[in-house]
């Protein structure tokens, strides 16, 4: 089952990355390098290769072709980790090296079938000599343990977030490949079958882990998203309220409520969360010509009768002290001295969401207190 779902993920995963990938030369190769070796895990599973066996191949076509398909993937993992070197005389040496390891399997391959009748279980090998399976092994072994060093060591020196992770994550599932190939080159010598379902379950979490290396910049995005639609959804009370208060710094009037604001944006939402930001901002610095002489040491006053301390009593001395100014400037106030208030000037994102999960407990409270201006 879990072999099953990691070639459902990583299929998915070829398939949502291919057109980004394809267009960065920095994420190409990865993405061939899976797209071999998701063909090879799909063929290692047993109801797939059960059904080609049905559409009339046979189960050592198959066989071979996982295994050919393999040692490619083994050495696409060398030609990736090589293109970082930047080294021609090495890659061509490395590709020298995968056509003779194809080649050396196709003839040995041949010369088995000429010789005996090759028998196996679907997962066994397609060709019982010992050559043909160190060679095959031999090949994993090489690519996955040169992936493991060279990509963790580019990516301590890589600036591209998303290649680290990515780097990372191959480098992971490189880790759980040896383990699988010098579990399954144990099998083979000593005939330990019952290691074979425990390393199903590690090839089928190296497959995770592959897909993983391919979704990082999609993972990403999706996290700037989540932060952005975030901060548009706990901004919008207090963005609403002080550009109604201050027209003139807002580029577009809000919307009716902030469900329509998220669910149908004028803008997209990492324009539109850092355009509330600076224009909430804007009004407050604007609002500062409203603040009443000691309007801040009051709201201050009454959050500390409130229970508030730390960050949000200083959010909520802010906010009574905005909706004073706010409540001040819609009733037609002549603006004075700018009055600055603490953190305002420091355009701390932080701050400002601090103030607006505030917000709707505070505004509205302030004109109701005697002596309060405005």
């Amino acid at each position: 089952m879990v072999g099953l779902f990691s070639v459902l993920v990583l299929w998915a995963a070829l398939v949502w990355r291919a057109l980004p990938a394809l267009r960065r030369p920095a994420h190409r190769g990865l993405w061939l390098t899976v797209l071999t070796a998701t063909v090879a895990i799909t063929l290692f599973q047993p109801g797939v290769v059960e059904w080609f066996v049905r559409a009339g191949a046979s189960a050592h076509l198959v066989s071979l072709t996982r295994n050919e398909l393999g040692v490619l993937s083994a050495g696409l993992v060398l030609l990736f980790v090589v293109d970082t070197v930047r080294s021609r005389r090495l890659r061509t040496f490395v590709i020298l090296g995968l056509a003779a390891a194809m080649g050396s399997l196709l003839v040995l391959d041949r010369i088995g079938v000429e010789q005996s009748a090759s028998h196996m279980a679907l997962q066994g090998p397609a060709d019982p000599s010992t050559l043909y399976w160190l060679i095959l092994v031999a090949a994993h072994l090489l690519g996955d343990a040169v992936a493991v060093v060279v990509c963790w060591d580019y990516s301590r020196r890589a600036e591209d977030r998303d290649l680290v992770g990515s780097l990372r994550l191959f480098a992971a599932g490189s880790v759980l490949a040896i383990v699988f190939w010098s579990g399954y080159l144990f099998n083979l010598c000593f005939h330990t079958a019952g290691t074979l379902p425990c390393l199903s379950l590690v090839i089928s979490v190296h497959g995770l882990f592959r897909a993983g290396s391919l979704l990082v910049p999609t993972a990403t995005a999706c996290a700037r998203s989540a932060s952005d639609l975030r901060t548009t959804w706990r901004l919008w009370p207090l963005w609403r309220d002080l550009v109604v208060a201050v027209p003139h710094v807002t580029l577009t009037k809000p919307q009716r409520s902030r469900v329509q604001d998220v669910l149908r944006p004028r803008s997209p939402l990492s324009l539109q969360a850092h355009r509330q930001t600076i224009e909430t901002y804007d009004a407050m610095l604007e609002l500062q010509q409203y603040v009443g002489p000691d309007a801040y040491e009051q709201a201050l006053l009454r959050a500390r009768h409130a229970g508030l301390y730390g960050d949000r009593l200083t959010a909520a001395a802010l906010a009574g002290a905005l909706d004073q100014a706010r409540r001040a400037k819609l009733a037609g106030s002549p603006p004075s001295a700018p009055r600055p208030l603490p953190g305002v000037d420091r355009g701390s994102t932080t701050t400002l969401l601090s103030i607006a999960r505030i917000w709707p407990a505070v505004a509205g409270r302030t004109a109701a207190e005697p002596g309060t201006p405005g």
